[in-house]
């Protein structure tokens, strides 16, 4: 099964980023996919890569 979540590590080697520009991600943009859970930030995999695609310009058919 494939995970919903990713840890900021997780984010970082899937988007092949920094921990730096991870965290400016998460936090200072107006995005759909961040999750708060307590003080640990988490990337929705599933709504990221739905942000991905619209920030390329490319559409999913389903």
């Amino acid at each position: 099964m494939e995970k919903k979540l990713l840890t900021i590590k997780e984010f970082c080697h899937y988007l092949n980023i920094g921990d730096t520009k991870a965290r400016e991600l998460m936090t200072k943009t107006n995005n759909p996919f961040t999750i708060r859970i307590g003080n640990k930030l988490y990337a929705n995999k599933p709504i990221l890569d739905e942000w991905i695609d619209e920030q390329s310009g490319n559409s999913i058919d389903d």
